[in-house]
């Protein structure tokens, strides 16, 4: 095996776009709460950029990758990246350094567990979303990503298309989110007082980021500059494209107008559903699975939701999980191996084996990540208060939780406004007389 250099670079920037998406997570995230909570928001897509590093170093990436043990998890042969050096693994990216591909990977640990903090912002304790995201992504994302990716999982052997996460990042955090947010309950007034986006054009910036590392998502996926790299990047946009443009639509016609946040919803729409997708399927095929799948997805945000009556405050189960769900299927539809020979034909191309692989592929995913994450949920609940109290919401958990406000120096730190003012104006006075 020889390092390719043009390899190399490409996983390397690639990894980089896919860094940005976590911080760009949190800005379109905070853009869409009360501005009392916007920090803790952000706070709490940024913040995985640290824990879950250590994690991921520590003994996350050998869980997820290390040597296979019956299909269902990876050994600690690589605890404290021990043996994973500059030189290739061939399972892992045979033309780029082994620490290479752990590095792009680690950008995929990051985020996923940052995108559950969207069904629980706004009354979740931030110490209590600490170990709930290191406890998930030790005891659910480790196992799934072997399960899906790593060398001997048995959802790989299966013959599974995810080309991206469609199961593993999209799926696992939008069922997540959606448990989570059943078993800690509504926010206050939840049904009762307008709980709408406080800053919208900071929600349009973190679109703007999280479209622009979804290329370094998928492409990077390939794992190589090259042709198959062009064609993910290329479905990318075809899917993102179609789904804004089929979302706001679909507004015009039920609402009469359309919205800001339905262009983005849309956009976010399509960018997960094309992620399983994305090396497997043409251009074509990927503008029909984006325009399809936004009207799913809105079902979803305004319907299912309400039924069910649950808050899951930023719809990361309607626009991840539900979206996630409909793109690993239509990955089992529409693939084809004249894109990716190491691919499959789906069941357009005369393969209904591949669709039934993906709907096995789906049902577990949905039953453990679901099954898993209640289980950590209620006993991290029994060890340590979860959720701030009733007039904690109300403050906000921006001062609350950290002491500080998104747009004002009140409470920063804990010192009132009176007293930066005060301590301006004593600095202001002239020095008294001796």
């Amino acid at each position: 095996m020889k390092i390719d250099t043009g390899d190399t670079c490409f996983v390397l920037v690639s990894a980089a776009l896919v860094l940005l998406m976590t911080p760009g997570l949190g800005i379109f995230y905070g853009g869409m709460v009360r501005k009392k909570n916007v920090l803790n928001t952000i706070m709490m897509s940024f913040i995985m950029l640290g824990f879950i590093t250590v994690q991921w170093a520590l003994f996350g990436y050998s869980l997820a990758f290390g040597q296979d043990i019956h299909g269902l998890i990876g050994s600690l042969q690589w605890f404290g990246l021990h043996g994973v050096g500059l030189t290739p693994n061939p399972d892992y990216g045979p033309t780029i350094p082994h620490l290479a591909f752990m590095a792009f990977q680690m950008m995929f640990a990051l985020i996923t567990p940052a995108l559950i903090s969207g069904a629980v912002v706004e009354r979740m304790r931030f110490s209590a979303y600490i170990v709930f995201t290191l406890v998930w992504a030790t005891l659910v994302y480790d196992p799934l990503v072997h399960w899906v990716w790593g060398a001997g999982g048995w959802l790989r052997n299966l013959g599974l298309l995810d080309f991206a996460g469609g199961t593993v990042v999209e799926i696992a955090s939008g069922v997540s989110a959606l448990a989570v947010a059943f078993l800690l309950g509504k926010r206050k007034d939840f049904g009762g007082e307008l709980m709408i986006p406080h800053h919208l054009p900071m929600t349009v910036v973190g679109t703007a980021l999280l479209w622009f590392g979804w290329f370094g998502f998928n492409a990077g996926s390939a794992l190589g500059a090259g042709p198959l790299a062009v064609n993910a990047f290329v479905t990318t946009q075809m899917a993102a494209g179609a789904a804004t443009v089929s979302w706001v639509l679909l507004e015009v016609m039920l609402l009469g107008k359309p919205t800001m946040l339905g262009a983005v919803s849309g956009c976010i729409a399509g960018l997960v559903a094309i992620t399983p997708a994305c090396g497997y399927v043409n251009p074509m095929s990927a503008l029909i699975i984006g325009f399809l799948a936004s009207p799913i997805c809105y079902f979803a945000v305004t319907k299912l939701k309400t039924r069910l009556g649950y808050d899951d405050s930023l719809d990361v189960f309607g626009l991840h999980g539900v979206s996630g769900t409909f793109g690993t299927l239509a990955t089992g539809i529409f693939a084809s191996k004249a894109v990716n020979p190491a691919g499959a034909d789906g069941l357009l191309y005369g393969n209904p084996h591949q669709f039934v692989v993906q709907i096995i592929a789906v049902v577990t995913t949905w039953l453990f990540t679901a099954a898993a994450t209640a289980l950590i949920f209620k006993v991290i609940s029994s060890l340590m208060k979860v959720r701030v109290g009733e007039e904690d919401e109300l403050t906000g958990l921006d001062s609350i939780q950290h002491g500080e406000s998104g747009y004002a120096a009140e409470g920063m730190l804990g010192i009132p406004l009176n007293a930066f003012k005060s301590a301006a104006n004593a600095k202001d006075q002239p020095a008294p007389i001796a």
